[in-house]
């Protein structure tokens, strides 16, 4: 049902799950919860939307399924008790949850009118990664040997039986891709990172057959199927800017369909061969655009081969639904505007730089007005994020008030290889306060930064880095902002979810128990003598990654040593 889709939009406020039904022109807002939702799948006839319905925000919850045109919705499989979702597959009768409790990971197949049929449960951490077309094959990403920052994969039957495994070692992970859209088509499309950089290739578990693809590109890759399994759509992220290409399996060669730089947030390619792309860049909106056809060079620059254009696409700030009839104006770009939110114009916004400081790759956004800017380094998360030039209110907003920004890719980040991605491994947050450090110094020696106007900030891991930053660095910082942080490792980790606490053990080297003085020499409380800037500390109550509990120990600490903090 290519026609039926689903997206989530926080043009109402709030994250929200939308249904859009393309041949009645029609959208309708699926959920509406206080806390916002944004996990939801469609099943393959179109018929139902599926959407994880948890308790103000704190993850643990179970999937619900309600009519795609509206209609009562019911809890799926009311016996299985609440769990933090681990992947989900639909099938056309069945559906395949995965779910992870404090017992571990487990994976039920559901079917109406049957018990939950388990069909996998481990310690460790696992996920589902989705069934093959004929819907007789299961992919999971699985760490049975401990290390859930590098999975292996097993392929099972529907009934739980092994089909084939395949892992690359210590150090190397595999994720799943998709399989191929063709009925009877048993090749697995798989991320693999053999070399430094992710690259794809093809895996047919029932032969064991694995085929690998070259790729000449620098900078790391993400890749999905066309409908006929003849080529892939590629979108190759270098230095946090994207281009999109195809590559042809008959002769492995690649054409490029998308180099307008920004950031292509996902592509995926419909029945008709047309491509949708999320886009947006550090100036622009995000929405969602189509494009047909491949890129070629020609004496006058690039040209289109085909019927689509590949060059920028053209958005106008904040539009509306495109329809499908255009005008003289899609005509001529080739390119059509599928979906923006609708609303206020966004202005255009302050463009980003990028520089290399002192070896670490960053985005600076500034003000107008004469240097040095009163400067936030804003830290992101994950810690395997990383930043892009792509679209960020918030960035602006800084911008708009009069503030330099700068985004620091640290060692820890994803999109600049496996080797600075692991670096942090056995050496977490004082790797990365390094690389911070270098972005410091370097903003101040370029003249774009005030020395004594610095502010820290960041969320999750960058709301970590800026609680330890603070007290491990705490001469280069005027004020910290951190969102969610992590601010007591130890109680952190013994309140967290189970996936967190697998990641935590496979970053550390082993538990608290196992190295208590690594997390104690890693944890932001153990400095909170040494905070000398003003901290403003933004948390959630239900939050399962960076729970409440150890947060307020840190802000007990911060009262009783009289630390200037809301």
């Amino acid at each position: 049902a290519p026609e039926r889709l689903l997206y989530a939009s926080n043009a109402g406020g709030k994250w929200e799950l939308h249904a859009w039904d393309r041949v009645a022109g029609t959208h309708r807002q699926v959920t509406d919860r206080p806390e916002g939702t944004m996990q939801g799948r469609l099943d393959p006839a179109g018929e139902r939307v599926w959407w994880f319905d948890d308790q103000r925000g704190d993850e643990l919850g179970r999937w619900i399924g309600e009519p795609f045109g509206g209609g009562p919705a019911s809890v799926v499989a009311p016996e299985m008790p609440r769990a933090y979702s681990a992947g989900i597959a639909l099938a056309r009768d069945f559906a395949v949850i995965g779910s992870s409790t404090e017992s571990g990971s487990a994976v039920h197949r559901v079917r109406s009118g049957e018990p939950p049929r388990l069909l996998y449960h481990h310690r460790e951490s696992a996920s589902v990664s989705g069934l093959s077309r004929d819907e007789s094959l299961l992919c999971l990403g699985h760490s049975e040997h401990g290390d859930s920052r590098h999975p292996a994969l097993r392929v099972l039957d529907v009934d739980g039986r092994t089909v084939a495994e395949l892992g690359d070692g210590p150090g190397r992970g595999l994720w799943a891709a998709g399989w191929s859209g063709v009925n009877g088509d048993g090749r697995l499309l798989v991320m693999h990172e053999r070399q430094d950089a992710r690259r794809p290739l093809i895996w047919t578990p029932v032969t064991g057959e694995v085929r690998e693809l070259p790729i000449d590109l620098p900078g790391e890759i993400s890749a999905g199927w066309y409908p006929d399994g003849s080529a892939l759509v590629i979108v190759h992220d270098y230095r946090g800017r994207s281009e999109m290409y195809r590559l042809d399996l008959s002769d492995e060669t690649i054409s490029a369909v998308v180099t307008n730089g920004g950031t292509i947030g996902g592509a995926a390619v419909r029945p008709d061969g047309e491509i949708w792309y999320a886009w947006s860049a550090s100036h622009r909106a995000p929405g969602v655009y189509a494009a047909v056809g491949t890129v070629r060079e020609s004496a006058g620059g690039k040209e289109t081969a085909g019927e689509g254009r590949g060059d920028a696409p053209n958005p106008r700030g904040l539009g509306k639904v495109m329809t499908e009839s255009g005008g003289s104006s899609h005509e001529e770009s080739r390119e059509r505007t599928v979906l923006q939110p609708s609303g206020l114009d966004a202005p255009d916004g302050a463009s980003y730089q990028t520089h290399d400081a002192n070896g670490v790759p960053i985005f600076v956004a500034e003000p107008a007005g004469p240097r040095p800017h009163p400067t936030v380094f804003w830290i992101h998360g994950g810690p395997t994020a990383h930043d892009r030039d792509e679209y960020s209110p918030r960035v602006q907003a800084w911008v708009d008030h009069g503030l330099a920004v700068v985004l620091v890719n640290y060692r820890g980040s994803s999109g600049h290889g496996r080797a600075w991605r692991d670096a942090m491994e056995g050496n977490p947050g004082f790797t990365e306060l390094k690389d911070i450090a270098k972005a410091h110094d370097w903003a101040i020696a370029s003249g774009i930064a005030g020395r004594s106007r610095c502010v820290l900030a960041g969320g999750s891991w960058g709301g970590y880095l800026t609680l330890l930053g603070l007290g491990t660095q705490p001469e280069r910082w005027a004020a910290g902002v951190a969102v969610v942080p992590v601010a007591d490792y130890v109680a952190a980790y013994e309140d967290e979810m189970e996936p967190l606490k697998a990641f935590d053990r496979a970053l550390f080297g082993g538990s608290p128990e196992d190295k208590p003085e690594l997390y104690r020499e890693r944890s932001p409380i153990t400095y909170v003598e040494q905070v000398r800037a003003p901290v403003l500390i933004l948390a959630g109550e239900s939050d399962p990654r960076c729970p409440i509990r150890q947060i307020d120990n840190y802000i007990t600490r911060l009262a009783h040593l009289e630390k200037p903090h809301e």
